[in-house]
């Protein structure tokens, strides 16, 4: 065996017993999974009970309803719970064009999309529990004479875009509610 084989080997060994340092690491400062022990929505932790105690208010237009569907499927993972929070959520949507013809006309199109969201109590007297802001930024391309192409890239790009502030909203209100709950 040559000396570069057997120093490959030597360096594939240091790397896997260096990963397995660090998530033996992990256990030691005290790292848990964000929503339970098996990290499933589906566990009993305080967290997941929260988050299925939040009903999705209604969004306007069908970015809305994708976003709001999106939302409804990561809290409500583990079943509906009754509700105690109302979360309503508003976006603004801007395009930009990156690519040009030489005729001028846009070959790419960028969206940036911001989703405001509130978290509010269901109580008679309604409070703001918690509110943010995510972004989330995408392009598709537009096909010379391919309509349905570019129709098709439009509504993918837009689906990817909700379903990345749904994730990163809901991320949001699980470290929150979760940090409410420790104190």
């Amino acid at each position: 065996m040559s000396d570069r084989l057997k120093r490959q080997g030597a360096t594939r060994r240091g790397l896997l017993g260096l990963g397995a340092a660090g998530l033996l690491g992990l256990t030691g400062c005290g790292f848990r999974p964000l929503y339970g022990e098996q990290g499933s929505l589906n566990s009993n932790s305080p967290v997941s009970a929260e988050l299925a105690a939040v009903e999705v208010a209604n969004v306007p237009e069908r970015r809305g309803q994708l976003l709001r569907r999106a939302l409804r499927e990561r809290l409500w993972a583990g079943g509906q719970a009754s509700p105690r929070y109302t979360l309503t959520t508003s976006l603004q949507i801007g395009t930009e064009p990156e690519g040009y013809r030489t005729d001028g006309l846009p070959t790419r199109v960028r969206y940036t999309v911001n989703a405001s969201w509130w978290l509010v109590t269901r109580d008679a007297q309604p409070q703001i529990v918690l509110n943010g802001t995510e972004r989330a930024v995408d392009a598709f391309n537009i096909p010379d004479n391919q309509f349905f192409a570019g129709d098709a890239s439009s509504e993918a790009m837009m689906a990817r875009l909700m379903e990345r502030l749904a994730d990163d909203i809901v991320t949001r209100l699980a470290v929150e509610l979760q940090e409410r709950s420790a104190v």
